[in-house]
């Protein structure tokens, strides 16, 4: 069994949404879309029945996925946790050492993630690192890019702001 994902409840209605979405529009559209190729004779060579069958394949495993994730869910409302550590659904204010610049992050859930709006999953490298501490602590994050050095300035809860518009 996997371990719980937690995700807050934004993440859960998105994929939820998802999940109703293929399940009750795209793969009848496709279903349909085989029954009418079919209709049209030779399997062999017909391009749109096995582009509709891909198709419907494709829906399948996100469904799979999608209900795989859901099963494995952990709702959390990061407004009732303790954040003077930083924890999931903290926003964290950091000092990237070797450039003087600072850099805010809030820690959600992977299907949440946005790194080009400060949310980045509690799974990613940074985030793993980051958890459990404090303001004021410095500590060295191994990642994807190499090794950078931070302080974190601030850590805190505010309301997620998961889309832009």
């Amino acid at each position: 069994m996997q371990q719980p994902q937690p995700m807050t409840k934004f993440g859960y209605a998105k994929l939820t949404d998802e999940l109703n979405y293929l399940k009750l529009t795209e793969r009848p559209t496709v279903v349909k879309a085989i029954e009418e190729a079919a209709d049209l004779g030779d399997l062999k060579e017909n391009a749109e029945y096995h582009a509709a069958k891909e198709r419907q394949a494709q829906i399948d495993n996100r469904l799979i996925e999608l209900s795989s994730m859901l099963a494995n869910s952990q709702i959390v409302d990061p407004a009732s946790l303790e954040h003077s550590r930083i924890s999931f659904g903290s926003t964290v204010v950091l000092c990237d050492l070797g450039t003087d610049e600072e850099i805010t992050y809030t820690i959600v859930g992977g299907v949440e993630s946005n790194p080009d709006i400060g949310l980045i999953s509690f799974a990613s490298p940074l985030a793993k690192q980051l958890l459990g501490k404090e303001e004021g602590d410095e500590f060295k994050a191994k990642l994807p890019k190499g090794e950078r050095e931070f302080e974190i300035l601030e850590v805190h809860y505010k309301e997620i702001v998961f889309e832009t518009h």
